[in-house]
């Protein structure tokens, strides 16, 4: 199986994570749909204490979440970034918002690339695009994956 360049997994946290290679591709096509490009991005998957962890010391907040989001690139320049997402927490919300594993951890990391393309949820106007923007990639992504 060949690797998307550009796009990497690092599990320090057991993660059931199948179909990475189309996983790849279909972030890399939802970058491009975004008017954006690509020059690195890797998404690491962790507990809740590394999280909160990483909330603690770089953002000096106090709670648990389930993904941090840095970016290390400016806005015009092609994505560069890493993705923190906290396996416990997204298994916890998927019980408590009754959908699948599956589905909460993909709406997770399709969020962490929207905030890297410029989309914000600090306010409840930008929080719904995002949701919308969340879901139609969702739907997009577990009926055709292939989409362009």
């Amino acid at each position: 199986m060949t690797s998307t360049p550009g796009i990497r997994f690092f599990f320090p946290r057991q993660t059931s994570l199948t179909n990475r290679g189309p996983l790849k591709s279909f972030i890399q096509k939802l970058i491009r749909k975004e008017g954006k490009k690509l020059s690195g991005l890797n998404y690491v998957f962790c507990s809740d204490k590394e999280l909160l962890k990483i909330n603690q010391d770089f953002l000096q907040h106090d709670y648990y979440t389930d993904i941090i989001t840095f970016g290390y690139s400016g806005p015009d320049d092609p994505i560069q970034g890493e993705i923190y997402i906290s396996v416990d927490r997204v298994r916890d919300n998927a019980r408590q918002l009754g959908v699948s594993f599956k589905k909460e951890l993909h709406r997770v990391i399709f969020h962490g690339v929207l905030h890297l393309c410029g989309y914000l949820d600090n306010k409840p106007a930008l929080k719904q695009k995002m949701r919308e923007l969340e879901d139609f990639f969702l739907s997009q992504y577990f009926r055709n994956p292939d989409f362009t």
